[in-house]
């Protein structure tokens, strides 16, 4: 009996010792869990369609006509992704093939986060609102002709928000912040 008890503690004792060195968990010695590597993206990225009714306005034909090849990040460039066909109407993605893309959608109706008493920041004279979500957050164009969200995945730097906060400036004009 003792030999068998002794045995399966082995046993055990092999099997966490193998898990360490054979793929092991991705958690380092700080604790921290290590960022697995995904597979790369192949192909267009696919957009799901969401309401918006100003998509085939003459605001968002305007500024999709300005958007930027690349946007910057950290140092890097985040490159214009190809969209999956049908893809929406005045939507746009920069990226790498491997994390998730920084996606623009123009045209979208009145965010209900948007109230009188929102807190907005403001980026080279464009008012933004600002909707954290579990990986991402979305910012908002509140004050164009326009509603445009720019959804930036966490882990990405802020030159994405500064890049298009310009082209919104120079190809928008300013509109008062409609909160109803």
């Amino acid at each position: 009996m003792r030999v068998a008890v002794g045995l399966v503690v082995l046993l055990v004792l092999g099997v966490i010792v193998a898990s360490r060195f054979v793929g092991g968990d991705d958690t380092d010695t700080s604790g921290e869990t290590a960022q697995t590597s995904a597979a790369p993206r192949t192909g267009p990225v696919a957009l799901v369609t969401v309401d918006a009714p100003g998509a085939g306005s003459a605001e968002c034909r305007t500024l999709t006509g300005a958007l930027p090849d690349a946007l910057p990040n950290a140092g890097d460039a985040l490159d214009r992704l190809p969209l999956a066909e049908p893809a929406p109407p005045a939507t746009a993605a920069w990226g790498d093939q491997v994390r998730e893309p920084v996606v623009l959608r123009c045209g979208l109706n009145r965010p209900a986060e948007l109230t009188p008493t929102s807190p907005l920041r403001v980026i080279d004279d464009v008012q933004w609102l600002v909707v954290p979500g579990e990986s991402a957050a979305t910012w908002y164009v509140v004050d164009r002709g326009v509603y445009i969200a720019l959804t930036v995945p966490e882990h990405t730097g802020t030159g994405p928000l500064q890049q298009i906060s310009a082209t919104v400036a120079s190809t928008l004009d300013p509109a008062p912040v409609r909160t109803r």
